[in-house]
């Protein structure tokens, strides 16, 4: 019951996730930093979605710097206006 309680005030789940890809695409601020960890060590389930981040982004890095593979800005945009779709439903 506390646990949830803490889980809702400090930080809810989908600003968690929303900080998780942040702090993977660029710095994240010291409060924002501690806010996310403090939610990552009271939530069993963004702790399972952090290091399956964690995990992908490990994969994409070996398998991009193994192939020299180059991604244009075109692809890049496509991709994000597909991710957009897809969360807006």
């Amino acid at each position: 019951m506390i646990r949830k309680i803490l889980h809702i005030l400090f930080l809810p789940c989908s600003e968690a996730t929303l900080l998780m890809e942040k702090r993977n695409a660029q710095t994240i601020s010291a409060k924002e930093r501690r806010r996310l960890n403090l939610h990552i060590a009271i939530c069993k389930w963004c702790k399972a979605y952090n290091e399956k981040m964690k995990l992908l982004d490990k994969i994409f890095r070996k398998t991009f710097s193994e192939k020299d593979t180059e991604i244009n800005e075109v692809e890049i945009q496509d991709f994000k206006n597909k991710m957009i779709d897809k969360l807006n439903f």
